[in-house]
């Protein structure tokens, strides 16, 4: 595995990836339905979107691990959309606008803003997209399955909560769905066992596959065996099924151009270029960390290769998409090594609504929360928590805040909600690390104060900076020593200026002060030329 991260593309890891692909694909197939509902969008729309951001996106992509596909977190977004505009064609024509500015950012080289989300706010991210993972299935593990998948608002689109849909599944549970969520979770977690990997098969075959065939003859025996535990309806996946080819295509819709003057559709398209882009920026990020090699994403290409993956979704009929932490974790979990399981999960998708629908529509949701459920449960260990912990309270909790926050709201609210923790940390961190401090005493009985200034003096120090100085104690000889700054705001230039000149005041009137100090200010010609810059 040595030369894997120098590799966009090989199919030297077929075996990894070709399962990883099936497990994604088995993942991404409610999803995409899941959030086409919650959209009231046409069901298909969901499937184009997720065929699109396997095959195209992942081709034209750098990131290695990451999976594009239909995003929950643009569902309100969509709806609301797709009411406004008047038609789902005007909409249709909105996302391929944004695919158009999204390509836009990419050239400009916007991409760069990825690289400022603090690393507690990203692992937060994981925990709470982890922990919604487990809350949001349990209904449907339950077999109560009111609420579309892919609705991971605290909030739901039925108006319940996440909480309240708990409990309205533990009311109405059906023993068919139960059992065969247990015996799906059962065959996961053994799968994983270091006992069974050590035989070939185990190696080979993903436990997601198994739980599925396995889901699907249960319930099958279910129907003639025992009726009352036979799942039916909208407990299954429920993919749309063309009896011909003409019906197939009937399934593709496409943009009214005729609306592209309307301020509305750009305003759309806008709001969807700008969250897409900031919703795959977060998810990459999170993908580079759940990656076992730490391969880093390119992340103005990734922007290209969305805008791309949005331009063309728009064009045949489909929904926004992003790169999407669920689908991508699955694909790390399920033991992925290339972008090449990304681009199998989308040809499945293809082949699975072409040939396959009738079949698939028999699988039981239960089953598929089960591997949902696992997959939560691995972005949320209680050892992460412990580990974020361990780093000290500036670190913890940014990660905490940011976890309870998703949770009460949703992905993009909760991350700025955490940024604004983590900044305050990092503004706190600049406040106290502006300057060190050494304290001696001298054998006239004189304290002296050796102040070392950092490297990159901000305006944020001055506060800190002007407070300690005025805070000395009489008595004493103060040495500022600004050797080692390379730049330094002139406010807090000023401060220190100004502080010496109060000394030197107070030396010349000392009769009117006792025991006045004394400053040596050092800073060399260098320093002092970059000032008398910054001030111009």
């Amino acid at each position: 595995m040595k030369n894997i991260k120098k590799r966009e593309f090989t199919f030297n890891y077929l075996k990894n990836d070709l399962p990883a692909g099936l497990v994604v694909f088995l993942v991404a197939l409610p999803l995409c339905l899941g959030i086409a509902l919650a959209s009231q969008a046409p069901l298909f729309s969901g499937i184009i979107a997720g065929i699109v951001g396997g095959i195209v996106v992942a081709s034209i992509s750098g990131s290695p691990l990451s999976v594009t596909g239909p995003a929950a977190g643009l569902t309100v977004i969509v709806a609301s959309a797709i009411t406004t505009l008047g038609s789902f064609e005007a909409f249709l024509l909105a996302v391929a606008i944004a695919g158009i500015l999204q390509i836009i950012l990419g050239i400009i080289k916007a991409g760069i803003i990825g690289y400022y989300f603090p690393s507690s706010v990203i692992k937060g991210m994981l925990a709470a997209i982890g922990i919604i993972l487990i809350l949001k299935q349990i209904p449907h593990a339950l077999g109560y399955d009111k609420d579309a998948e892919g609705d991971f608002d605290f909030i739901q689109m039925d108006g319940a909560n996440t909480f309240t849909e708990i409990i309205n599944a533990i009311y109405a549970a059906q023993t068919g769905a139960i059992i065969i969520a247990l015996v799906s979770l059962a065959i996961l977690i053994l799968w994983e066992r270091p006992f069974l990997k050590k035989h070939k098969f185990f190696q080979v075959v993903p436990g997601a596959l198994i739980t599925v065939i396995t889901g699907l003859a249960l319930n099958t025996w279910f129907e003639y065996s025992i009726p009352a535990l036979h799942m039916t309806g909208e407990t299954l996946v429920n993919l749309p099924v063309a009896s011909d080819a003409g019906e197939f295509l009937s399934f593709f819709s496409f943009p009214d151009f005729a609306s592209i003057g309307n301020p509305q559709v750009w305003i759309v398209a806008l709001t969807i270029a700008i969250i897409a882009s900031l919703e795959t920026l977060l998810s990459v990020e999170a993908a580079d960390k759940l990656d076992p090699y730490k391969r880093d994403t390119p992340t103005n290409r990734e922007l290209t290769a969305q805008g791309v993956g949005n331009l063309i979704s728009g064009l045949i009929g489909g929904l926004p998409m992003t790169a999407v932490i669920v689908r991508s974790s699955a694909n790390v979990n399920a033991g992925a090594k290339t972008k090449l399981s990304a681009m199998i999960h989308g040809v499945l998708l293809l082949i699975a609504v072409v040939f396959i629908a009738t079949l698939l529509n028999k699988i039981p949701l239960a089953c598929l929360a089960a591997l949902l459920i696992l997959t939560g449960y691995k972005l949320a260990k209680v050892s992460l928590f412990k580990s974020m912990y361990r780093l000290g309270i500036s670190q913890f909790l940014p990660f905490l805040i940011t976890v309870i926050a998703i949770q009460f709201s949703d992905l993009l609210r909760g991350i700025g909600i955490g940024m604004l923790v983590a900044i305050f940390f990092i503004l706190r961190n600049n406040y106290m690390r502006a300057y060190s401090v050494k304290k001696t005493e001298s054998s006239e009985g004189i304290t002296r104060y050796e102040i070392d200034l950092s490297e990159e003096i901000t305006f944020l120090s001055k506060g800190s900076i002007g407070k300690f100085l005025y805070d000395l104690p009489e008595d004493s000889h103060i040495t500022i020593n600004g050797e080692k700054v390379t730049a330094i705001d002139p406010d807090v230039l000023e401060i220190i200026h100004d502080f010496k000149s109060t000394a030197e005041l107070k030396t010349s009137r000392s009769n009117l002060f006792h025991c006045p100090n004394t400053v040596a200010l050092q800073l060399t010609k260098n320093n002092h030329h970059q000032h008398q810059t910054q001030k111009k």
